[in-house]
């Protein structure tokens, strides 16, 4: 459970930014269980601005091919601390703090043919030129069966353990446009991660991963993508189900299938993707508790995507109800009771051996929503008891959803 600056500063968050999200967090979140703050892509290029990369443009970087950030977005970096000195500060409130990389090694490193902590191989050698990717300009894929690679991806986890980072999201590596899942990289980081004697949660992006390698992505990561880019556009949110549907089998300790950033509250400041620019959320109330939902009673990690500061006291009840919660953090068995004509069920099993039910319309008009489950019925969202019921019968409006918990 935390923030990442994607859905709405893009590629150009800044220290500023991070710090002013991790003081609300601590401040206002901490005590319901968020508690990792995660700076996204390119924090090494100087120019980053929105979302949209520039293209082959110089990022900072050490005499060992490995990308540092920008001192002039995040001042505290200089003299070659990297991100310990934000690291500390976030520390100090309690928190974790989190980084996005590509994987791979620089292309401005292969060209420049620089050398490599750990090895006499350099970029070049261990560079894969033909493994780039399609939408960042950044770096090249690394060839698993050259001398230097597993060294190079050894002395980034060094780096970034010394900087005190828990939790690395690593992108274009669960599902690439080019190439599919490449696993050889998954696991190269996997045993640098597991060298570096600082543990990590390994997030792997973007979606979707295939499921027929959900054993391997068990073995080797924490979180993997289980859908390409999300947004705040209701059929995003339809397909998801789908999805969750698929690899609901697959949760488990330690293991998530991730479905992405929740697109709430005030973002696309600085970030353009999704197909609007600065706004408040475009989900609807009951698409946003619909999405809380789906989310918690199927497991996925919660990584919120707005402007903490400018969170308003609905969008902060979506992220403080503890009974909802507690159906994210202590359910299990999570699977798909039910799906026609638009209303959906779900199901999980709650630690106190009580039931977690939620009741979806996904369809286009008001429609009521069953399933045979019998008991004292309280509805989490609104914190009200509603008696005991011998069945589970609620009108729904489209898009909306009600999640309850049923003890027999």
């Amino acid at each position: 459970m935390g923030w990442n600056s994607w859905d709405c500063y893009g590629a150009a968050v800044n220290e500023d930014d991070v710090r002013g999200n991790a003081e609300y967090m601590a401040a206002n979140l901490k005590q319901y269980g968020w508690d990792t703050i995660v700076v996204d892509i390119q924090w090494s290029e100087p120019g980053a601005n929105s979302s949209h990369y520039r293209k082959y443009v110089p990022l900072e970087m050490d005499e060992y091919s490995r990308l540092m950030p920008a001192v002039n977005r995040f001042p505290s970096a200089a003299n070659g601390q990297g991100f310990k000195p934000l690291a500390d500060y976030v520390h100090g409130l309690g928190l974790k703090f989190g980084i996005h990389i590509m994987r791979g090694i620089p292309r401005q490193a292969a060209h420049a043919n620089t050398a490599l902590l750990g090895t006499t191989a350099t970029a070049r050698q261990i560079a894969h030129p033909n493994s780039i990717c399609p939408w960042n300009t950044d770096m090249y894929g690394l060839d698993a069966n050259v001398e230097g690679a597993q060294a190079y991806y050894d002395s980034l986890f060094q780096l970034y353990a010394s900087w005190g980072v828990d939790y690395i999201k690593v992108d274009d590596i669960a599902a690439s446009r080019l190439y599919g899942i490449h696993m050889d990289e998954i696991k190269m980081i996997r045993q640098s991660i597991d060298k570096c004697g600082r543990p990590m949660v390994l997030s792997l992006s973007p979606g979707p991963a295939p499921v027929d390698r959900a054993q391997e992505l068990i073995e080797n990561a924490n979180m993997w993508r289980i859908t390409d880019d999300f947004w705040d556009i209701w059929h995003l949110l339809l397909d998801m189900f789908d999805r969750c549907e698929r690899w609901a089998p697959h949760v488990g300790p330690g293991h998530w299938p991730d479905c992405d950033m929740l697109p709430l509250g005030h973002i696309g400041i600085r970030s353009v993707d999704g197909g609007g620019a600065d706004r408040m959320t475009r989900f609807t109330r009951d698409e946003q508790r619909t999405m809380m939902s789906l989310w918690s009673i199927f497991r996925s990690p919660l990584m919120f995507g707005g402007e903490l500061r400018d969170n308003d006291d609905w969008t902060n009840s979506l992220l403080t109800n503890e009974e909802v919660i507690r159906v994210l953090r202590e359910g299990s068995n999570a699977r798909l009771i039910s799906r026609e004509d638009g209303r959906v069920v779900w199901a999980s099993d709650a630690a106190d051996g009580s039931l977690n039910v939620a009741l979806f319309n996904v369809g286009e008009e008001n429609q009521v929503v069953s399933a045979d489950f019998a008991g004292s019925v309280r509805d989490l969202w609104e914190r009200q008891d509603l008696g005991t019921l011998d069945k589970l019968a609620f009108e729904l409006a489209p898009h909306a959803s009600i999640l309850l918990n049923v003890k027999a």
